[in-house]
């Protein structure tokens, strides 16, 4: 560490005090300065990785609330730039692979104090190189970005050549030559040369491969995609890019007025219709404010404005009135810019302002009186007059995980609550506020997933899945809801919350419990069932699941052919070695498995080769109108007879209507799903309390 940092924050999950002020007392007695705290729950490490940031976290494999596992999985979410070292009190080959397998950097044994500063020592010397290096990759991708910038907005022509071929060209020299930008990459320079002075260009060349000189200046005519010739003088120079060595050329025309250059450049930069920045112009402002370090975050705002009715007034008025409309905007605007505000045009309707008014108040206040100006006027639009009204969306822009995509995003989704509202008013999106909202509701989320595992107030509903092929028996999907205070909650409103508390494999498994305690009573057993049961990825992370799954199948004497795994295509090619895993350990049992969301694309076919899933569901999207959707229907035939020949069979979902049926059936389907032929039903049974 640094001299300015040489006190290393330590974080201890340990649950005995005394075991923590012996850590940090060793350590100290090696001469290691610590800053120590120390935590026993899992909500405390979130809370304080929250509003800390620890060099060092020491994590007790032991310890009774928190798992080394979620350790690891709290520090990833916080992004937060810690080293976390495992502790045992014992330290086999065993847990030494659970402590890699969790995320640890190291592992120690408890009760050796030179082998703990030995690691804490190398760990903060790493952390500190870690931090070094991060900041030279940031300090690296800014000069980088702001060459790129300087080279896209330099009025000289600017490109570069590698072996004679283009490998990168600016805006002006696509301009001057009459190029598009996909055009100019890989064309041969000589051919923008006039022939009677491609020898001496070709020579100059040379010479920059021999590095004679380290700038060569050149005369001669150039050549226009069009045909035309000018004269221009050429500057050679060598250069590497993207660490390659090549050449920079630097074209000029000999004749241009500086007035000329300034008439481009202007237009490069600005609308024509409103006198504003264009989008380009003004994304790449963003970009800037949005990744800078310092005084430049969390002053600044992004003011997306839209009249409200726009296309009624622009079919009522015509197009070049609406034109007229935008630009009377625009002069408004301009009225209340500050001396470091930007505006624009963002869209075809939508103007825009970068704000530097600094506090939530200020842009509040500046949103209102451009909505109030707007309100208040009557607009001259030629021979016509009009009145109306702006809905402004805007988006602060913050300090954390800011970029100009994510700051005009939110900036668009406050600009079209605004309109939903009824327009003529002001949206403002907080993203420091609504993090801190999102996370205490997560928490209020967290307690009530963990109450209904403990009160039992979760529920399965099913809903029949229906053979079209006349299969024997009766198939169901399982469907999970919870009981609330106002009836059922939905998983779409809990299921987030689960994820980012680590929750997801807990209900997995109750479903499971429930699922089987149902096939074992006697009115399921009296016909053959089969369950499709959801899983969630992170289940597929337990690798104690399979083996507890055939427990439970030979303790309740269920057959294994009843259950049916599924999981997203999506998400399951992201962690292909898991999902194997898991099929292969189902499938030995006698599961069978299910792909959802299939709809026969070249990665859809790549996981079924691999995990030969038994069922394929289709993807809702080719449901989605189609007795008028010939598109779909084809593709759904095509996607069955290709499965058919595969002896797989299909199940299309959210079928909604008695044509779709008809239709699927025509294409080989071979079961259907939807609240058309049936709505959830709550599962009445003795094992689920009902």
């Amino acid at each position: 560490m640094t001299k300015s940092d040489n006190v290393i924050k330590l974080l201890l999950i340990e649950d005995s005090e005394d075991k923590a002020e012996q850590i940090a007392s060793d350590l100290r007695n090696g001469g290691i300065a610590v800053q120590l705290a120390r935590v026993t729950s899992e909500p405390e490490l979130i809370e304080h990785l929250r509003t800390r940031a620890p060099d060092l976290i020491l994590a007790n494999m032991d310890a009774a609330n928190v798992t080394l596992a979620q350790a690891s999985a709290v520090l990833k979410r916080s992004t937060k730039d810690s080293s976390l070292i495992a502790m045992s009190k014992t330290l086999d080959t065993q847990r030494m692979l659970l402590a890699v397998q969790s995320g640890a950097w190291a592992h120690l044994q408890l009760g050796q104090p030179e082998l703990l500063q030995h690691l804490v020592r190398r760990e903060a010397n790493s952390l500190s190189t870690r931090r070094a290096v991060s900041q030279l990759e940031a300090g690296l991708h800014e000069s980088e970005r702001r060459c790129d910038a300087l080279l896209d907005s330099s009025r000289d022509p600017i490109a570069y050549v590698h072996e004679g071929m283009h490998v990168r060209a600016n805006q002006a020299y696509l301009e001057m030559f009459g190029f598009a930008e996909d055009e100019i990459e890989g064309m041969s320079i000589l051919d923008l040369i006039a022939p009677a002075d491609a020898e001496s260009f070709k020579t100059a060349l040379k010479r920059m491969d021999k590095s004679v000189k380290p700038t060569q200046t050149l005369d001669l005519k150039a050549v226009r995609t069009d045909g035309a010739n000018f004269d221009a003088q050429i500057e050679l120079s060598n250069a590497n890019y993207e660490g390659e060595p090549c050449q920079q050329i630097i074209f000029r025309r000999q004749a241009a007025s500086e007035e000329v250059a300034k008439q481009l450049e202007a237009l490069r930069s600005r609308d024509t219709v409103t006198g504003l920045y264009n989008r380009q112009h003004c994304v790449a402002a963003l970009e800037r404010i949005s990744t800078n370090s310092g005084a430049e975050r969390g002053d600044h705002a992004l003011l997306l404005i839209e009249s409200d009715n726009f296309k009624q007034l622009t079919d009522t008025l015509g197009l070049d009135a609406a034109d007229l409309l935008l630009s009377e905007l625009a002069q408004l605007m301009q009225r209340h810019l500050g001396a470091d505000d930007i505006a624009g045009r963002f869209g075809n309707q939508t103007l825009g302002m970068i704000s530097s008014a600094g506090s939530l108040e200020k842009v509040n206040e500046l949103s209102e009186t451009l909505r109030k100006g707007c309100e208040e006027r009557i607009f001259e639009l030629g021979a016509k007059s009009v009145s109306l009204t702006i809905s402004v969306g805007v988006s602060l822009i913050t300090s954390k995980g800011t970029s100009a995509t994510n700051v005009l995003a939110r900036a668009n989704d406050a600009l079209r609550l605004a309109q939903s509202e009824g327009g003529n008013r002001v949206h403002v999106i907080d993203p420091a506020a609504q993090e801190k909202a999102d996370a205490a509701e997560s928490l209020q989320w967290r307690d009530k997933i963990k109450s209904a595992l403990s009160n039992n107030d979760f529920q399965l509903h099913y809903q029949s899945v229906v053979s079209l092929q006349d299969a024997p028996g009766e198939y169901r999907e399982m469907l999970l809801r919870m009981r609330g205070p106002e009836g059922e909650i939905k998983p779409a409103q809990f299921m987030p919350a689960a994820q980012r508390h680590g929750l997801l494999p807990t209900i997995d498994r109750w479903v499971i419990t429930r699922s089987l305690m149902l096939l074992g009573e006697r009115a399921f057993n009296s016909q053959e069932h089969t369950f499709f049961i959801k899983l969630s990825l992170a289940t597929l992370e337990d690798e104690s699941l399979v083996p507890w799954l055939t427990t439970q199948l030979e303790a309740k004497k269920i057959r294994a052919g009843a259950l049916v795994f599924e999981l997203p295509e999506q998400g399951a090619v992201t962690v292909l070695k898991n999902v194997l895993s898991f099929v292969r350990g189902i499938k030995k049992l006698g599961c069978k498995f299910a792909l959802e969301g299939f709809a026969g694309s070249q990665t859809g076919l790549q996981l079924l080769k691999h995990t030969d899933a038994d069922y394929l569901k289709l993807d809702r999207a080719l449901m989605q109108d189609l007795p008028r959707n010939k598109d779909n229907e084809s593709k759904i035939r095509s996607i069955c007879a290709q499965l058919r020949d595969a002896h797989k069979l299909t199940i299309a979902e959210f079928v909604e209507d008695a044509a779709s049926m008809s239709i699927l059936f025509s294409c080989g389907v071979d079961f259907v799903q939807g609240n058309f032929l049936q709505e959830p039903e709550l599962v009445m049974s003795e094992v689920m309390g009902a």
